[in-house]
């Protein structure tokens, strides 16, 4: 089918309705039905979006009330649910799919409990009947990872363990429903499923090469669909996914709450749902970003060991998106003649991660994929890996890893002129100003760390770098002396920067609002090699300035 489309949204004013019109407002073939049990807030909602090029309609609808009158009044080709919580719909929780597929209307929802998305399967041979699609769970979670599994997989011919999770930035929007989901499982023992929500932790970098990554985060197992649903694709393989919610102290109030319901000191955090929903909007800081990764475990044909991990980044307002886009791309397709097949599913296979990177191209949302690098690969490559094939010629061959390789060149440096900027440079061992100063660099490696000692026209001054682990993974780390600093390798066109992410002296770290401020950069020059270093803090300005050129010397 293909031409106009008439959609209901359940919730359609909503946290995650509203993105869902939001993202589909701009295609003037589509009727949008904004329902809910308000139809104040449905009109306000409408009201608000005066450019839209879809057909805007607010309606009352009352999931609990006489659902088939409802859908005969409105005509929908199409229900989004986009309410929830789906963990507490109760015995009469599939009222609204039944209804839908006896008026042959297809359904979509974005339910995120395992259970209700796997029991969807009962409705298959009606769906089919009836010519209609119900696909449930049609979210991230398991719609994004699963096609993103398949991605990771190709090639292996076994895959033992799949894990991910989603960070979503302290400053997006978290709806009711959501904390809702949220609070009546979390403690409970998982049904059909091994675990606890939110007393399993793990720790991951989500780092896309070449990115600014998210600082290291908690993740904790929370239930969804792909618990059930991934090892039905991939038989033997363990499942674990979880959330990363930040502040990371908010996070760790809500483990806690979580093991007392564990123990059996408490039935249930559902009571704690409000001020849960309270505190998650507005106690909020850091970054406004967020990121989502999936690592897949396995074997090669060769019957190697493979470990492979995709890492998503959003920034700003993008992220809280990424969940609605699935719903998005089938519209699309739908509307494009391409509907998905009758029958009623999880959302397991319906859509690709190109399906995806299509929808993320416009906007501020990259991805990229790490693999472990060879053990012949420099530094650098190691921590760079796919995004190391972009850096221009002279910045990978300065990189490249070779013990007792030499550079020589030219810098100009710049010193500080307050007195405490001066002690620092004396710490430091920083060179004294000077223009056009002969520099002399060379590079050894040592159980695949290199030492850099610098010599500008006879002042020396050395550093030994490393690639970070713990919370500094991903991250390249500089040592001077007792001070070492964590830096994010980012390609950026022709230039490679380095951005400070963490810091610590004698291994105690630091907060960052602490620590020097620091402008570095390599470019290309003239078809050479550049650099740039910059060095201040905000108390005493400009610590130190170097910049110049550097050409590899033939051994």
């Amino acid at each position: 089918m293909s031409g106009a489309l008439r959609v209901l949204i359940v919730g359609g004013y909503g946290v995650f309705g509203g993105r869902i019109v939001d993202l589909l407002r701009d295609e003037k073939r589509l009727t949008l039905i904004v329902a809910g049990r308000s139809l104040e807030k449905a009109g306000v909602f409408c009201a608000a979006r005066t450019n839209a090029a879809a057909s805007l309609q607010a309606v009352p609808f009352e999931r609990d009330g006489d659902l088939s009158t409802q859908l005969a009044v409105l005509a929908p080709d199409l229900l989004i649910d986009a309410s929830g919580p789906f963990q507490s719909y109760g015995a009469d929780r599939y009222r609204l799919v039944e209804a839908c597929v006896a008026a042959r209307v297809n359904y979509l929802d974005l339910a995120d409990g395992s259970q209700f998305v796997a029991g969807i399967d009962a409705y298959d041979e009606a769906a089919r009947a009836g010519g209609v699609y119900v696909l449930s769970g049609v979210s991230s979670f398991p719609v994004l990872t699963a096609a993103v599994v398949r991605a990771l997989a190709r090639g292996l011919v076994r895959v033992d363990a799949i894990s991910g999770g989603i960070a979503p930035s302290p400053h997006a929007g978290v709806g009711e429903n959501v904390v809702r989901a949220i609070a009546s499982y979390a403690g409970q023992r998982l049904d059909g499923a091994t675990g606890h929500p939110f007393t399993e932790q793990r720790r991951f970098t989500v780092a896309p090469p070449g990115r600014l990554p998210l600082k290291s985060t908690m993740f904790s197992l929370v239930d969804v669909p792909d618990l059930r649903m991934l090892p039905t694709l991939w038989p033997g393989a363990s499942v674990w996914m979880g959330a990363g919610p930040t502040p990371e102290i908010l996070h760790r109030v809500l483990v806690a709450c979580a093991w007392l319901v564990r123990i059996g000191a408490a039935p249930s955090l559902s009571p704690l749902a409000p001020l849960m929903h309270w505190a998650t909007n507005h106690l909020r800081w850091g970054e406004h970003r967020g990121g989502m990764f999936v690592e897949v475990t396995g074997a090669s044909a060769a019957g190697a060991k493979v470990k492979r991990s995709w890492h998503m980044l959003a920034e700003g307002d993008d992220g809280p998106f990424i969940p609605s886009m699935a719903v998005e791309a089938l519209v699309r397709r739908h509307l494009d003649g391409s509907a998905p097949a009758p029958g009623a599913r999880p959302c397991l296979r319906d859509i690709e991660l190109a399906d995806y990177e299509r929808l993320f191209a416009a906007r501020a949302i990259v991805t990229g994929v790490r693999e472990a690098s060879p053990t012949t690969a420099s530094l650098y490559q190691r921590i760079l890996g796919e995004a190391w094939a972009r850096l221009p010629a002279p910045i990978r061959e300065m990189h490249d890893g070779s013990d007792g390789a030499l550079a020589e060149g030219q810098a100009c440096v710049e010193r500080g002129a307050h007195p405490l900027a001066k002690l620092a440079g004396l710490i430091m061992g920083f060179p004294r100003a000077g223009e056009n100063i002969p520099l002399r660099v060379e590079f050894a490696v040592r159980d695949g760390r290199e030492i850099w000692r610098r010599d500008f026209a006879g002042q020396y001054f050395k550093s030994e770098q490393f690639a970070g682990e713990g919370r500094a993974e991903a991250l390249l780390c500089e040592r001077f002396g007792p001070l070492v600093f964590a830096m994010a390798l980012l390609v950026e066109g022709e230039r490679l920067g380095l951005a400070l992410r963490r810091w610590s002296v004698f291994g105690v770290a630091l907060p960052l609002w602490l620590a020097p401020r620091s402008n570095a950069f390599e470019s290309v020059e003239n078809c050479g090699f550049a650099f740039h270093v910059e060095i201040s803090h905000p108390w005493i300005g400009l610590i130190v300035r170097y910049r110049g050129t550097l050409r590899r010397v033939a051994l």
